[in-house]
């Protein structure tokens, strides 16, 4: 007796600590739930677009409301209903008396919890629709008709998608009403099963007749709504959209099936009146059969019986329905078309019209040349540049030149074991300046030419702010700023002799949320997960935390209708570093319209595919650019395609958060390009629907397709990137920068012919006047080559340049040793009335420290190549001994390759031991000396070509190296 008192006073005090225990954890949950909302209000409201997130909370809050009492009434009514009107003196069999018994202590709770529960499931689910519903909501027409229905095309872009889900959703909160509705019925014996005999109540018979009428009336709704998604459906057919079969046998058979099932959801509630299940009975079987019939069989025979006989004609006019809108839907309706009857044969002065073009093609690969940057320009293992440089231009001294660019960005990873938090997160918090090199010059050892270079920077950019707190790879967070006058902890850029100093500087912008009270600093160390952010001696009243700092990611935050761009570049615009980011408006709902799926088509050599793509788009316009300021990540939105009814809609659901293009600077317009991806969709698109005609469409006769890139291994290929050039295209009046790729013949299986079919380019100058787009710009122009004549494609001179014995014995030569050749990438230009190729060569020692040298030129012209040192000396051996024109590299700088010589590279040189500072005496020529080393250079000239006439490529490389040593001397000779 006195062991059974003293549990009971034990068990009794653990009841409070439980609760305690369960309440302290709760508050826990709340509070990190709370933090995660806190912080993400402090990093709207300072990047200024807190209007963005309380639109998408307070639409997310109402969608989850509306789905939550949409799904939970109707069930618990459903519930009460069939509990309130049971049968009161209900026979029960034993196993149903038993079931009650146990459901009965739970039933008050079941009552309110199931529905609470699938209410919550219902909530969430329509909160995640939240930009459907307001797109709807806040639709704008576009102006244009469907060819089938006559429909306003924001009809399938808005409403269609609406109502389908209404549907959906409407279906699913009745389905699971009956199901509860019949399960309570059951429960207490108003639904009956005894062999082949069920009895029904009254009441359930009622309740459950209604219910079903309801459900065959949405389903009567959905198959309506069903005819009109025909036109976007483009699963197992030949075009996308309604054809011949889907017009003369789907659309009548499924308005037929929507007046069935409506009349089928009156004859329930007839049942419900009468009492008799027999006419819905039947009425539901006319009805499965009717769907039968009508949905699959009778399409399928008019398919098989009246349209395969005759496809080309009975299809053609819904093909050219297919073939309109899609070259509407994917913007290329408006496309150039030219006919080039090119040349192949290479005469000499071909390239005299082509003057500007040639000299600014780009010989410098910016897939290649990031190791050389790294070993140039990198200094510090803390810093790092991309695998993938990009391509700009900038006006030096007059003249707009093609660059190769990038940022100094940071790498942590690079600190070793001097990676501590500190040092993460307070101390290297930035990038450092933007790197640049000519794209049509070499120096004379194949370096690039740099003209924007060094630390601190220096060159050809003026001046503007070089640090880089906002990058593709910066940190996952920074602790910045600090009091002024105080400590400055921010590793700014090393300096100083040997690098032996490094300078610190102080955040001086507003990038980030403050820290300036403890609750800040309380809830961004729950939300990093890290004690630090609370306790460091670093973090004070004036600091600010940076996050977020992907420029991409930071545009698509404030702009979660936008689809990003893959490839952000950064540009020296207004004395800063400017992200500019590309943003796509898409749709898949576009009738008539082919589907692809965007990570599909954009994929290449530099970017990879997918494993599972999920973003099929029918309808794409780049309706935002983007900037994102590298300093402190202010992010400024421009409307750059104000007609897409897309981004009108927008701009009612998101007032006041996009600028007029008109805004937009004349500098920053001077970097604007077409974006790569939305060009890579349309060439994708063009490979096909270049042709505009029916009957060729549906012959397939000249289908084209992306040729694979040349310098891909052949046992995985990838398709060839678009590359930007400065090219002048026929019909246009002067050369422009610009985005081309190729095409070849489209072909199933083995057999492929690499022969040009098909040249593309679009027209990326946007000019450089305030707020004035150039009337050029994103003007495509395509060319189609002769069928009867075989100009080369990529994959073909790639094959000539290797297969050739010269250039072979020449590669040959450039691999003795440690050394790899490596090609870079093979560039085409409509140039000399015919298409030439381009295609550097480096050189790269197999060392651990070495990088990519630019030694030779391939060039090709219809089945003639040539291969030279220099691009300029390679065009005049390919036409004849003059090409009429120069290329960009016709001067290469003797040694020089506009680096900016910093701390490190200085180390291990000293002044000469007689005098205190360098001497600016000019060297006297040696003129004795100079003509022995000319007739030495000769004769080894002589030897040199004597052995690779013989094949002796020992006897070449020694003459060559005497080839070497002679002109050096005579170098020296001169005073060079």
């Amino acid at each position: 007796m006195t062991s059974q008192t003293a549990e009971k006073p034990i068990r009794r005090s653990r009841a409070p600590l439980a609760i305690t225990i369960a309440i302290v954890v709760a508050l826990a949950i709340a509070f990190f739930a709370f933090s995660n909302l806190y912080t993400e209000i402090l990093w709207y409201d300072q990047v200024g677009f807190v209007d963005v997130l309380t639109t998408q909370w307070a639409a997310g809050g109402v969608m989850f409301f509306i789905g939550f009492f949409a799904m939970a009434i109707p069930v618990w009514a459903s519930i009460e209903i069939a509990f309130r009107w049971r049968p009161v003196y209900a026979k029960l069999n034993s196993q149903l008396d038993r079931y009650q018994q146990v459901v009965e202590p739970l039933r008050r709770l079941a009552s309110i919890g199931i529905p609470v529960m699938l209410g919550i499931f219902a909530g969430v689910a329509t909160a995640s629709r939240w930009q459907l519903t307001l797109m709807y909501l806040n639709r704008t027409p576009t102006g244009e008709t469907d060819p089938q229905f006559g429909l306003d095309i924001s009809f399938f872009l808005y409403d269609l998608p609406f109502f389908r889900g209404v549907v959906g959703f409407a279906s699913a909160v009745i389905l699971v009403s009956t199901i509860a509705a019949l399960a309570t019925s059951y429960l207490y014996g108003a639904v009956r099963v005894a062999g082949r005999e069920v009895r029904i109540s009254k009441t359930a018979r009622i309740q459950i007749a209604i219910l079903a009428a309801l459900y065959l009336a949405v389903q009567a709704a959905s198959i309506w709504l069903d005819q009109y998604s025909t036109v976007t459906n483009g699963t197992g057919k030949l075009i996308t959209g309604a054809t011949y079969a889907d017009v003369n046998g789907t659309i009548p058979g499924l308005s037929i099936l929507a007046g069935i099932a409506g009349i089928v959801a009156v004859l329930f509630i007839v049942a419900a009146v009468i009492g008799r299940w027999r006419l819905p009975i039947i009425g539901t079987v006319l009805l499965i059969v009717s769907s039968l019939i009508l949905g699959s069989l009778y399409p399928w025979v008019v398919q098989r019986f009246q349209v395969d006989p005759s496809e080309r004609s009975l299809e053609s006019a819904y093909i050219q329905r297919n073939i309109d809108s899609t070259r509407d839907a994917y913007g290329v309706s408006d496309v150039e078309e030219t006919e080039y009857d090119a040349t192949t044969d290479a005469t000499t002065g071909a390239l005299r019209q082509d003057a500007v073009t040639t000299a600014n093609i780009r010989i410098i690969d910016p897939a290649l040349v990031s190791d050389t940057y790294k070993q140039l320009e990198q200094f510090r293992q803390y810093y790092q540049f991309p695998q993938y440089l990009d391509v700009d231009r900038y006006d030096i001294n007059g003249t707009v030149q093609d660059a190769v660019t990038t940022v100094r960005d940071l790498n942590l990873e690079g600190l070793g074991a001097s990676n501590t938090w500190y040092n993460q997160h307070i101390v290297y918090t930035h990038g450092y300046g933007l790197v640049a090199a000519f794209g049509n010059q070499r120096s004379v050892d194949g370096q690039p030419v740099f003209l924007e270079s060094g630390i601190p920077s220096t060159g050809e950019l003026g001046e503007y702010n070089p640090r880089i707190y906002f990058g593709e790879t910066s940190p996952d967070y920074s602790i910045v700023g600090g009091p002024k006058g105080g400590d400055k902890n921010e590793l700014d850029y090393p300096s100083g002799e040997e690098g032996a100093q490094q300078t610190y500087t102080t955040f001086a912008g507003d990038g980030g949320p403050k820290l300036d009270n403890v609750f800040n600093k309380l809830v961004y160390a729950l939300k990093f997960q890290s004690e630090q952010i609370f306790l460091s001696d670093g973090v004070t009243d004036q600091s600010q935390i940076l996050y977020d700092r992907d420029p991409a990611e930071r545009v698509a935050k404030v702009a979660p209708y936008l689809t990003m761009d893959s490839d952000p570049y950064a540009s020296v615009v207004d004395g800063k570093v400017v992200w500019i980011v590309d943003g796509y408006t898409t749709s898949s709902n576009y009738p008539y319209s082919r589907t692809e799926s965007l990570s599909d088509v954009i994929a290449d050599t530099y970017q990879p595919r997918p494993a599972f793509a999920v973003d099929d788009i029918n309808y794409i316009r780049n309706s935002v650019k983007a900037t994102v300021d590298a300093y402190d990540g202010t992010v400024t939105l421009y409307a750059w395609d104000e007609t897409d009814p897309l981004l009108q809609t927008w701009q009612k659901i998101f007032p006041s958060t996009l600028k007029p293009m008109s805004e937009m600077s004349g500098d920053l317009l001077s970097h604007v390009r077409y974006p790569a991806d939305l060009f890579k969709v349309q060439r994708s698109i063009l490979g096909q629907y270049h042709v505009t005609d029916a009957g060729s469409f549906y012959s397939r006769e000249d289908a084209w397709a992306t040729p694979d890139d040349p310098t891909s291994p052949s046992a995985s290929p990838t398709l060839q990137p678009p590359y930007y050039l400065t090219l002048q295209m026929p019909g246009q009046s002067e050369p422009s920068y610009s985005l081309y790729s190729t095409f070849i013949p489209l072909t199933e299986g083995e057999g492929n012919r690499n022969v040009l079919n098909g040249y593309l380019a679009v027209d990326s100058n946007a000019g450089s006047e305030d707020g004035t787009v150039s009337d050029d710009y994103g003007k495509l122009r395509l060319l189609t080559l002769p069928k009867d004549d075989t100009v080369p494609g990529p994959g073909q001179v790639q094959n000539n340049f290797t297969t050739d014995p010269t250039v072979s014995q020449a590669l040959n030569l450039l691999r003795q040793g440690s050394t790899e050749v490596k090609n870079g990438n093979l560039l085409t230009l409509p140039v000399g009335g015919g298409l030439l190729y381009v295609q550097p060569v480096y050189v790269q020692s197999t060392g651990g420290t070495s990088y990519p040298l630019l030694q030779k030129i391939l060039v090709a012209f219809g089945d003639k190549i040539a291969f030279e040192d220099t691009l300029d000396a390679a065009l005049d051996e390919l036409f004849g001994g003059d090409s009429g024109a120069v290329a960009g590299d016709e001067g290469v700088p003797v040694g020089d390759t506009g680096a900016t010589p910093t701390p490190d590279d200085t180390a291990g040189t000293t002044p000469d031991a007689d005098t205190d500072a360098p001497s600016t005496d000019t060297p006297t020529p040696d003129a004795g000396g100079l003509t022995q080393a000319l007739l030495d250079a000769k004769s080894a000239l002589d030897e040199r070509d004597t052995a690779l006439k013989a094949g002796d490529w020992a006897a070449y490389g020694v003459a060559d190296a005497k080839l070497q040593a002679a002109l050096d001397r005579a170098l020296a000779a001169q005073g060079q």
